[in-house]
């Protein structure tokens, strides 16, 4: 089933998250495919994944061009986020989808949380924290990553600039190579997950998606230059928790339920 033309308002606004911010882009693409495309919820976590990982890859070229990345910390914090991302699909295959779309919810909260109140993040440089602290943040954040298909941005910015040491600017564009990493890992390993339950990824839509998802981020990028992050990220930290709550309330019944039964 092609996209809906629904949905391409929702998959434009993934990349314009990703280009403004270097997160978000996940937290919106889940509620995309799952209500507006109505795809299940472990096929949506899944395509989640390639598509955000696609878009950000895509993102983090311009900022490689120009020297913004910074590779020791796409090392130290990227290589245990893929690790992370895998494990927490494999952890995923034992979970119902209902309950992941629940946790889902809760990680939206969370993000929702993280904009709204941000630490005060400098623009300039610092001296980077324990590289074992910076490796365990990043093996957490796969870890969510790959149980509930989040990108994981909101974690991973505040993380490169208080543990790595690292200015925001360079943060954002790290961080887009390092949810590229994690995402293509997960998505990996969902393949066998989804493989073992029958379920099918429905490739035309994805590649819709990701297609103005990708152009999205470069608008997104252009759009970064002239608003105050601030500002943008108090507005999306409330959209979070309008979203968060809408999918918590749909979700948790079932959740709730299914746990009582077990």
């Amino acid at each position: 089933m092609p996209a809906s033309i629904l949905a391409w308002p929702g998959a434009i606004a993934i990349g314009v998250s990703l280009g403004l911010l270097g997160s978000g882009g996940s937290i919106i693409t889940v509620p995309v495919l799952v209500y507006l495309i109505g795809q299940d919820e472990k096929v949506a976590i899944a395509g989640s994944l390639f598509v955000v990982g696609s878009i950000a890859l895509a993102g983090s070229l311009q900022y490689i061009k120009v020297g913004l990345v910074d590779w020791r910390n796409v090392l130290v914090f990227g290589i245990p986020g893929m690790g992370g991302t895998y494990l927490g699909a494999m952890i995923a295959a034992f979970v119902p989808g209902v309950v992941q779309l629940a946790l889902f919810a809760l990680v939206m909260l969370l993000a929702s949380y993280m904009m709204l109140r941000p630490v005060e993040l400098t623009a300039e440089e610092h001296e980077p924290r324990e590289t074992w602290k910076i490796a365990t943040d990043g093996l957490i954040v796969g870890v969510i990553t790959g149980l509930v298909g989040v990108g994981g941005g909101f974690l991973i910015v505040p993380a490169l600039v208080l543990l790595g040491g690292i200015a925001i600017h360079k943060a954002v564009a790290t961080s887009l190579v390092i949810i590229a990493l994690k995402s293509f890992s997960g998505f990996y390993k969902y393949l066998d997950v989804l493989d073992a339950q029958n379920l099918e990824l429905d490739w035309q839509t994805l590649m819709v998606v990701t297609g103005l998802g990708i152009a999205g981020s470069y608008a997104g990028a252009k759009i970064a230059k002239r608003m105050p992050q601030q500002t943008l990220k108090k507005g999306f930290g409330y959209f979070l928790i309008v979203m968060g709550i809408y999918i918590l309330a749909r979700t948790a019944p079932e959740a709730l339920n299914l746990a009582t039964q077990t």
